[in-house]
C-alpha cells in the first residue's frame, strides 16, 4: 500500500492598530478574534454540524479593543504608546501571537505590559464577577487594582493561561487575561449574540479603561515570574466530569456552571447550580482540591459524588 502525505497550508492574518504617543514604552491591548467556524477541533457540540459565530468566544473581545482604541485616543494618557492586536488562531494554539511574539513589530523590550481580552461578554447580572488571570506577572498589577471599586474582581497568580496573555508572558512581558466567566454555551453554536451582556461589558472596558489610567504614571512595569499552573507539581488526571466550572465561585467547594450531555456528570444526574463537595474519599475545596480529588481517578472506575443542591445534600453514583 502507498500513501502520499499532501500538507496543507493555510495563512492567518493578524490585524494591529497603533496610537502612537512618543513614549518611550507601548501597551498591548489583545483579543483574538478567529473563533471554530463550523466547527473546527475544540467544539463541544453533539449533532449536525452548525455555525458557530462565538459571541463571547471572542467577539466580545475583539468589540472590546476597538472601544478601548477609541477611549484611549481620545484621552490625555499619552504615558504610553498603545498597539491593539487582534490574533488569529488561538483557537488552533495561540498561532497568532505566538508568531507576533517570535516576529515583533516593536522590540519585546519596549512592550511595558498586556491586557488580553478573552471572553467578556458574559458577566453575570446576580453576581457580577471579572475574572483577572496572571496577576503575579508584575508586582504592580494588584495595587493598581486595588484602586478600582466598579467591579468585584477574582485573581489567579499564573502568567500561563489558554488564552494569548500566556504568549507574552513566556517571553518576559507582564500580561494579565480578562474573562467575565466560563458558561454552557462554550464552544458551541449556542454561543451567539442575543446572550451577550452589554450594559456588563460597559463596565469591564470602563474597569480597564480605569486600569490603564491607574498605571499611566508608573512607567515600565516589574515583570515577575509566576509558579505556573502547569508545573510539575499540578495534579495530573486522566478523567473529567463534563462540567463546566463557574470559576467566579467564591465559596466552598465546585459549583457547576454548565453540564455537557452523554458525559459522567449528566449520567449521574448532576444539575448547573449543584456545588461538587466531595468526590470519592477526596473533599473538594476550590478547583485545585477537585483537580486533585479527579487525578485519583482512571477511566472506567465507579465512585460517589456528593453535591449541594440548595441546602439538601445529594450522594449520587458516578462512573468515569
Amino acid at each position: 500500500m502507498q500513501i502520499d502525505l499532501q500538507k496543507i497550508v493555510s495563512a492567518g492574518c493578524n490585524v494591529i492598530g497603533y496610537i502612537d504617543n512618543n513614549a518611550a514604552q507601548t501597551v498591548v491591548l489583545s483579543a483574538h478574534y478567529d473563533h471554530l467556524g463550523m466547527g473546527i477541533s475544540g467544539s463541544l457540540h453533539r449533532g449536525e454540524q452548525a455555525i458557530h459565530n462565538g459571541a463571547d468566544d471572542n467577539a466580545s473581545g475583539t468589540a472590546a479593543i476597538i472601544e478601548l482604541a477609541r477611549l484611549l485616543i481620545n484621552s490625555d494618557l499619552k504615558n504610553n504608546n498603545y498597539m491593539f492586536c487582534a490574533f488569529s488562531g488561538e483557537e488552533l494554539g495561540l498561532l497568532g501571537s505566538n508568531y507576533f511574539v517570535k516576529n515583533p513589530t516593536i522590540m519585546l523590550d519596549k512592550l511595558n505590559y498586556n491586557i488580553n481580552l478573552d471572553m467578556v461578554g458574559r458577566l453575570k447580572a446576580d453576581e457580577p464577577v471579572l475574572l483577572v488571570n496572571g496577576v503575579g506577572t508584575s508586582p504592580q498589577w494588584m495595587p493598581a487594582m486595588n484602586d478600582i471599586h466598579s467591579l468585584k474582581i477574582k485573581t489567579t497568580e499564573s502568567g500561563v493561561a489558554p488564552s494569548d496573555n500566556t504568549s507574552f508572558y513566556l517571553n518576559g512581558v507582564p500580561a494579565i487575561h480578562m474573562f467575565s466567566g466560563s458558561h454552557s454555551d462554550y464552544h458551541k453554536p449556542s454561543d451567539d449574540e442575543a446572550l451577550i451582556n452589554y450594559p456588563g461589558e460597559v463596565v469591564i472596558i470602563q474597569y480597564i479603561f480605569d486600569l490603564i489610567k491607574n498605571l499611566n504614571d508608573d512607567g515600565k512595569l516589574t515583570f515577575s515570574k509566576t509558579n505556573d499552573a502547569n508545573s510539575d507539581n499540578a495534579p495530573r488526571f486522566k478523567v473529567t466530569l463534563g462540567v463546566v466550572p463557574d470559576y467566579a465561585y467564591e465559596g466552598e467547594g465546585m459549583r457547576i456552571d454548565g453540564i455537557t450531555d452523554g458525559r459522567p456528570a449528566a449520567k449521574a444526574g448532576l444539575q448547573k447550580g449543584d456545588i461538587v463537595i466531595q468526590i470519592g474519599e477526596e473533599k473538594v475545596y476550590d478547583m485545585t482540591s477537585y483537580m486533585k480529588a479527579l487525578s485519583k481517578f482512571k477511566k472506567g472506575e465507579t465512585t460517589i459524588v456528593k453535591v449541594k443542591r440548595g441546602e439538601t445534600l445529594i450522594d449520587s453514583n458516578l462512573t468515569f
